[in-house]
């Protein structure tokens, strides 16, 4: 008799799952951080002046990083449309958006909104992926929305702009999360993966940069620049590490896991951004603040414990 032919082994759970949370830990601490730093960003210079300076400096470091690696900038028209989707989408309007929202309210209840990215990139996932969605992430997800809830309701009693300029800045953030939806799940199609991700990231950044810069222009008038080392050390810091670094970790994480799943660190974001205005700008904790953030965490908590984010 032939002898069976022998099964190949599994991957160690181990090391996939500290393949996925070790970058996912990173995008949460960096991207928990970026609220103050964008909040300082448009105290001088217009919004958009600011999101290109920081997606120049993130398109040149993405560059420099391909080339090391020795990655090739030449695609076919749809690799080319591809980043051109992901710099409009991702690099234009979502920042644009956001950059703006943090004018009529504060970091804190920006930071609880976009955490509902969670919704539209399982809903895009399920439709245009065919991801289906396993009990425990169901169950997650409401929990974590749940403390998300109990954040945005604190973070409205509190914010000191009143109702219009509050509606305002909600607005523009969840224009903000649907245009970063369509880029998520972009990135977690088949699709993306023919391409490197970094020259294609290299090129999105740089497209969005020159986009940002015309409109700009365009709303507000010729280049205005703030030299101070605040300043700059805050574009640095955003084009560097909360964009060159932490996109290609995140899209890695979507590739990985799926955009739902991926969203979950938006859940736990807000809460970073709390200990954070805690220690900087004196935010005080009510019992429904702490509420909120131990209902998302446990939700996040259940969530990326599910064997399989979906099937």
């Amino acid at each position: 008799m032939t002898p069976a032919p022998a099964t190949p082994p599994l991957p160690p759970i181990q090391s996939t799952r500290a393949a996925v949370l070790i970058p996912f830990g990173i995008v949460t601490l960096i991207w928990g951080s970026t609220w103050l730093v964008i909040r300082d960003q448009i105290a001088v210079v217009p919004p958009s002046w600011s999101i290109s300076y920081r997606f120049l400096v993130a398109g040149i470091a993405m560059a420099i990083y391909a080339s090391i690696k020795r990655e090739s900038f030449r695609f076919d028209a749809r690799g080319y449309a591809f980043a051109a989707v992901i710099g409009i989408a991702l690099f234009t309007f979502n920042f644009n958006f956001v950059y703006r929202a943090e004018h009529y309210v504060t970091s804190g209840l920006v930071a609880v909104v976009f955490a509902l990215l969670l919704v539209p990139n399982a809903i895009f996932g399920r439709i245009f992926l065919k991801q289906r969605l396993g009990r425990q992430l169901m169950l997650g997800c409401a929990v974590a929305m749940a403390g998300v809830a109990l954040l945005f309701v604190n973070e409205a009693r509190v914010d000191p702009h009143g109702p219009r300029s509050a509606t305002i800045g909600i607005v523009l953030t969840l224009c903000g999360v649907m245009a970063a939806s369509v880029a998520n799940v972009i990135q977690g199609s088949a699709f993306a993966k023919r391409y490197p991700m970094a020259p294609v990231l290299a090129i999105a950044m740089l497209i969005g940069a020159c986009l940002d810069a015309a409109f700009a222009w365009i709303t507000t008038g010729p280049p205005v620049f703030e030299a101070r080392f605040g300043y700059v050390a805050g574009i640095l810091y955003l084009g560097v590490f909360a964009s060159a670094l932490a996109f290609p970790l995140y899209f890695n994480v979507i590739r990985a896991i799926g955009p739902a799943k991926a969203a979950y660190s938006g859940v736990i974001v807000p809460v970073i951004a709390m200990l954070l205005s805690t220690l900087f700008e004196h935010y005080h904790w009510s019992t429904l603040a702490v509420a909120g953030a131990v209902l998302s965490g446990i939700g996040l908590v259940i969530a990326l414990s599910a064997r399989r984010p979906t099937r």
